[in-house]
């Protein structure tokens, strides 16, 4: 079985105490749905505001003095916002794994779908590991390091991941609206902007959010 899932690329929290997160392993990857504990959504919100805590370029307001204003600040005023991640395909029949690459990142996650629209290459990533996507035909082949001639590869149909592409993105959908209620309860007086920025970084709309999440 082949499966398809977005991630994030997660490190160990040092001291962090804005508010609850898990504890990860460092360098791994935390995979984004609606079933995540409140934990992992504030290990997942504390990894994407960090992605994002810069000093936006341009017309912007000042980063405010408060630690938790400050934290959020890129997150809440930049406007080109970075998850690290993308998308993980696992085939569990062989054990073989293709994670994203340096070279990418999750709010990137629908260029997937250029290959579907005919394109022939994706690369994820370059030395020491360079993930390609390629379709040859109607069968896409994901190399799990280019610079390998003889490395692990997955094969899938086009059919195939036109239903891995849905799944993902029901995934984040879910994982949006789940983000969106933990928001509610741990930052109140910023929700609505973080649920907005999770919307852009995620790139999946706010409005399929409901009114309850």
């Amino acid at each position: 079985m082949i499966m398809m899932q977005p991630v994030l690329e997660i490190y160990a929290p040092d001291g962090f105490g804005l508010w609850p997160v898990a504890d990860v392993e460092p360098f791994g990857f935390l995979p984004l749905s609606g079933t995540l504990s409140p934990a992992e959504v504030g290990t997942a919100m504390m990894r994407i505001a960090d992605c994002n805590d810069v000093d936006p370029d341009g017309d912007h307001p000042p980063r405010p003095a408060d630690a938790l204003g400050s934290f959020l600040h890129g997150l809440l005023t930049c406007d080109v916002l970075f998850a690290a991640g993308g998308l993980r395909v696992v085939d569990d029949s062989t054990g073989v794994s293709f994670v994203p690459g340096c070279c990418d990142g999750l709010e990137d996650w629908r260029d997937w779908y250029r290959l579907v629209e005919g394109e022939h290459t994706l690369g994820f990533g370059h030395a020491p590991e360079s993930p390609v996507a390629e379709r040859v035909g109607d069968v896409v082949r994901l190399t799990v390091d280019a610079e390998q001639g003889d490395g692990p590869v997955i094969e899938l149909s086009l059919t195939e991941l036109r239903h891995l592409l849905a799944g993902a993105e029901r995934d984040l959908v879910d994982f949006l609206a789940l983000a969106a209620n933990w928001a509610s309860g741990h930052l109140p007086d910023h929700c609505a902007a973080v649920t907005a920025a999770l919307s852009r970084v995620l790139d999946v709309p706010a409005a399929a959010v409901s009114p309850e999440a």
